[in-house]
């Protein structure tokens, strides 16, 4: 059976790193899912291992955030938001860091997914319309979400597991990752100035839309609601009181509602998202209590690759997420880190999030932001996004690198 369980998790991950299998049509979270099911009908997890093995309180989190997320998307805040911004056009390069701004506060404070999905149809029509070349501006999107992401607990659902499992305060982990994602940030929107320098207009008249998408249109009130509960939400962070708690209470105040219906807020939330992390605690469990990981990890120990290393961590967490997705590396590396040793679960955090800008497979905000332009008929290929997302991982890594050696210094 061990064979069993270790021939499962293998084909599972390839074929998640792979995005499908070959004559299926089948995506990652089905992938997933069919390696979650395979692991329990081989008996290699028990039913009532396999229900045990999901961590419900990160499900919980990651639910109720979708649904505030959900709560201020049919209320047209994100569409408002990003409407506001197109104002500065005309300055295409304080447009380009207004965005990034944008889009960084906000997927730091709601999920960087959701924040794509809303944004990219908005800025896709008025970058065309404008005649304006929308790659900088799409990647600087992408790349913005999942750097500003980084900085707190909530800010991606790997961060949220990592929160969840690591009991981290969520004030210490925003003084911790603050500050290299600021530094981050700031060096991602100098390398797409530098590399789309003379490149920031369309060399001809972009082509006519005739049929805009329909969106939510700007509900002051029902805006204001989600604001508030965010704000409220995130003081009740700073509390003793369980964060998953605190998010799913939140979330049922949220569904009371007398112009929302909640199967609209209900079909907003990620189902395929919480599918994967569920399925994937299942997949990760069977070979876990072989002992696989474990003899894995003390293999590389003996050769000189201790993940208690933060460079080294750094390093593994980097080839990991961008062999797999930064999801599926934080769920297997979570079960090696110190509980007493916080710098290790913020060092997993900063590294698995800024290593989803190096190609498109990294992070699903990328995924999410090629397909939704696609429909405008914008094509971001593997090329043209590796030409800025390997300069700016690269830089994001390097701050991170210097920040735990000036650490090191300092002791």
């Amino acid at each position: 059976m061990p064979d069993l369980a270790i021939l499962i998790f293998i084909i599972t991950y390839l074929g998640v790193a792979i995005g499908r299998i070959p004559g299926l049509m089948l995506d990652r979270t089905g992938i997933a899912l069919l390696g979650a099911i395979a692991m329990i009908a081989s008996g290699a997890v028990p039913l009532t291992e396999a229900m045990a093995a999901i961590d419900l309180p990160t499900i919980i989190l990651l639910y109720a955030l979708m649904v505030l997320s959900a709560r201020l998307r049919l209320g047209g805040f994100y569409t408002w938001i990003a409407s506001r911004t197109t104002s500065l056009l005309d300055r295409p390069r304080l447009f380009l860091l207004t965005s990034m701004l944008v889009a960084a506060l906000l997927s730091a404070l709601l999920a960087n997914d959701i924040v794509c999905l809303a944004f990219t149809p908005v800025l896709c029509l008025a970058l065309l319309k404008k005649g304006l070349n929308p790659l900088p501006f799409l990647l600087g999107l992408a790349a913005a979400s999942n750097i500003g992401s980084a900085a707190t607990i909530i800010g991606n659902p790997q961060n949220m597991l990592i929160g969840q499992v690591g009991q981290l305060h969520f004030g210490r982990f925003l003084l911790w990752c603050g500050p290299p994602t600021l530094l981050a940030l700031a060096g991602a929107y100098g390398i797409l100035c530098r590399t789309y320098r003379g490149r920031f207009t369309l060399p001809s008249l972009p082509q006519t839309i005739k049929h805009p998408p329909e969106w939510p249109e700007f509900d002051r009130w029902q805006s204001a609601k989600g604001l508030i509960a965010m704000l409220i939400l995130i003081g009740l962070f700073f509390t003793p009181i369980p964060r998953e708690l605190s998010a799913i209470t939140v979330a049922g105040i949220l569904l009371c509602s007398r112009k929302m219906h909640s199967r609209q807020i209900m079909e907003l939330v990620d189902w395929h998202l919480l599918t994967l992390f569920c399925a994937l605690f299942i997949v990760i469990h069977g070979i876990t209590t072989r002992n696989i990981p474990s003899l894995l990890m003390e293999t590389m120990a003996h050769q000189g690759l201790s993940i208690t290393n933060l460079f080294t961590l750094t390093g593994i967490s980097t080839i990991l997420s961008n062999l797999v997705s930064n999801v599926p590396a934080a769920m297997f590396l979570v079960r090696f880190l110190d509980p007493a040793v916080p710098e290790q679960w913020y060092v997993l955090a900063l590294s698995s999030t800024f290593a989803g800008n190096l190609i498109i497979i990294g992070s699903i905000a990328n995924l999410i932001v090629i397909e939704q332009a696609r429909k405008f008929h914008i094509e971001i290929s593997f090329k043209e996004h590796a030409r800025v997302g390997i300069p700016i991982t690269l830089f994001s890594l390097l701050v991170l690198i210097l920040l735990l050696y000036s650490k090191i210094v300092t002791k």
